[in-house]
Protein backbone atom coordinates (compact mmCIF):
# COMPACT_ATOMS: atom_id res chain seq x y z
CA UNK A 1 0.00 0.00 0.00
CA UNK A 2 1.26 3.46 -0.87
CA UNK A 3 1.12 5.59 2.30
CA UNK A 4 2.35 8.82 0.72
CA UNK A 5 -1.17 10.23 0.71
CA UNK A 6 -2.17 8.94 4.15
CA UNK A 7 0.83 9.85 6.33
CA UNK A 8 3.02 12.87 6.79
CA UNK A 9 6.62 12.97 8.01
CA UNK A 10 7.15 15.79 10.53
CA UNK A 11 9.99 16.97 12.73
CA UNK A 12 9.52 17.46 16.48
CA UNK A 13 11.59 18.65 19.42
CA UNK A 14 12.63 15.95 21.87
CA UNK A 15 13.44 17.04 25.41
CA UNK A 16 16.74 15.53 26.56
CA UNK A 17 16.74 14.84 30.29
CA UNK A 18 19.47 13.29 32.41
CA UNK A 19 19.32 11.55 35.73
CA UNK A 20 21.83 13.14 38.10
CA UNK A 21 24.56 10.68 39.08
CA UNK A 22 27.97 11.23 40.68
CA UNK A 23 29.57 10.60 37.27
CA UNK A 24 27.31 13.13 35.52
CA UNK A 25 27.99 15.75 38.19
CA UNK A 26 31.74 15.23 37.83
CA UNK A 27 31.59 15.44 34.03
CA UNK A 28 29.49 18.62 34.16
CA UNK A 29 31.90 20.21 36.64
CA UNK A 30 34.83 19.34 34.37
CA UNK A 31 33.09 20.76 31.29
CA UNK A 32 32.19 23.98 33.08
CA UNK A 33 35.69 24.28 34.54
CA UNK A 34 37.13 23.87 31.03
CA UNK A 35 34.83 26.64 29.78
CA UNK A 36 35.99 28.92 32.60
CA UNK A 37 39.62 28.19 31.69
CA UNK A 38 38.96 28.99 28.02
CA UNK A 39 37.36 32.28 29.00
CA UNK A 40 40.35 33.19 31.16
CA UNK A 41 42.60 32.47 28.18
CA UNK A 42 40.42 34.65 25.93
CA UNK A 43 40.73 37.57 28.35
CA UNK A 44 44.52 37.16 28.47
CA UNK A 45 44.72 37.01 24.67
CA UNK A 46 42.55 40.13 24.34
CA UNK A 47 44.80 42.01 26.76
CA UNK A 48 47.95 40.92 24.93
CA UNK A 49 46.52 41.79 21.49
CA UNK A 50 45.33 45.21 22.61
CA UNK A 51 48.69 46.00 24.23
CA UNK A 52 50.51 45.03 21.02
CA UNK A 53 48.13 47.10 18.88
CA UNK A 54 48.47 50.14 21.13
CA UNK A 55 52.25 49.79 21.27
CA UNK A 56 52.40 49.58 17.46
CA UNK A 57 50.24 52.70 17.09
CA UNK A 58 52.38 54.61 19.56
CA UNK A 59 55.57 53.46 17.83
CA UNK A 60 54.34 54.80 14.49
CA UNK A 61 53.13 58.13 15.91
CA UNK A 62 54.76 61.36 16.90
CA UNK A 63 55.41 62.37 20.47
CA UNK A 64 53.31 63.94 21.91
CA UNK A 65 50.48 61.88 20.46
CA UNK A 66 48.11 63.75 18.12
CA UNK A 67 44.45 63.79 19.22
CA UNK A 68 43.45 61.38 16.42
CA UNK A 69 45.95 58.77 17.66
CA UNK A 70 44.82 59.21 21.26
CA UNK A 71 41.23 58.70 20.10
CA UNK A 72 42.23 55.57 18.19
CA UNK A 73 43.93 54.14 21.31
CA UNK A 74 40.89 55.02 23.42
CA UNK A 75 38.59 53.25 20.91
CA UNK A 76 40.73 50.10 21.07
CA UNK A 77 40.62 50.15 24.86
CA UNK A 78 36.83 50.60 24.84
CA UNK A 79 36.36 47.68 22.44
CA UNK A 80 38.64 45.46 24.51
CA UNK A 81 36.84 46.40 27.72
CA UNK A 82 33.47 45.63 26.12
CA UNK A 83 34.67 42.22 24.90
CA UNK A 84 36.23 41.46 28.27
CA UNK A 85 32.98 42.41 29.99
CA UNK A 86 31.04 39.98 27.77
CA UNK A 87 33.50 37.17 28.43
CA UNK A 88 33.49 37.83 32.17
CA UNK A 89 29.67 37.72 32.16
CA UNK A 90 29.81 34.31 30.44
CA UNK A 91 32.40 33.17 32.97
CA UNK A 92 30.15 34.30 35.80
CA UNK A 93 27.26 32.29 34.32
CA UNK A 94 29.47 29.19 34.08
CA UNK A 95 30.54 29.60 37.71
CA UNK A 96 26.89 29.89 38.75
CA UNK A 97 26.08 26.73 36.79
CA UNK A 98 28.90 24.96 38.63
CA UNK A 99 27.30 25.91 41.93
CA UNK A 100 23.89 24.75 40.73
CA UNK A 101 25.29 21.39 39.62
CA UNK A 102 26.80 20.87 43.08
CA UNK A 103 23.39 21.43 44.68
CA UNK A 104 21.53 18.89 42.51
CA UNK A 105 20.37 15.77 44.30
CA UNK A 106 21.28 12.33 43.03
CA UNK A 107 18.64 10.60 40.86
CA UNK A 108 16.97 13.94 40.15
CA UNK A 109 16.00 14.52 36.52
CA UNK A 110 17.24 17.71 34.88
CA UNK A 111 16.78 19.03 31.37
CA UNK A 112 20.08 18.82 29.52
CA UNK A 113 18.94 20.16 26.19
CA UNK A 114 16.85 19.42 23.17
CA UNK A 115 17.18 17.27 20.08
CA UNK A 116 14.97 16.74 17.06
CA UNK A 117 13.40 13.62 15.63
CA UNK A 118 11.16 12.79 12.73
CA UNK A 119 7.84 11.04 13.13
CA UNK A 120 4.96 9.93 10.96
CA UNK A 121 1.47 11.21 11.56
CA UNK A 122 -1.74 10.18 9.92
CA UNK A 123 -5.42 10.99 10.05
CA UNK A 124 -6.82 10.26 13.49
CA UNK A 125 -3.47 10.63 15.38
CA UNK A 126 -3.24 12.98 18.34
CA UNK A 127 -0.62 15.56 17.34
CA UNK A 128 -0.21 16.91 20.88
CA UNK A 129 0.66 13.45 22.23
CA UNK A 130 3.07 12.76 19.38
CA UNK A 131 4.87 16.06 19.99
CA UNK A 132 5.50 15.37 23.70
CA UNK A 133 8.50 13.04 23.57
CA UNK A 134 11.30 12.95 26.12
CA UNK A 135 14.55 11.02 26.16
CA UNK A 136 15.92 10.18 29.61
CA UNK A 137 19.61 9.28 29.99
CA UNK A 138 21.63 7.90 32.88
CA UNK A 139 25.38 8.38 32.35
CA UNK A 140 24.87 8.60 28.58
CA UNK A 141 22.71 5.48 28.30
CA UNK A 142 19.05 5.72 27.28
CA UNK A 143 17.03 4.73 30.31
CA UNK A 144 13.59 5.68 29.07
CA UNK A 145 11.76 7.12 26.09
CA UNK A 146 8.62 8.92 27.18
CA UNK A 147 5.77 9.82 24.90
CA UNK A 148 4.18 8.45 21.81
CA UNK A 149 6.62 7.51 19.09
Amino acid sequence: MDDTNTTLLLKRPVALKVIVTPRWKEEMQQQLQAQVGQMDNQVQQLDAQSQRAIAEIKKQSLVPLPPSVSQQIENIQMQVNQQKSEILEQKNQALQQMQQVQLLELNQEVIQGQMESFFRIQKGDNLVQKMGVELVLRDGVVEEIRGEL
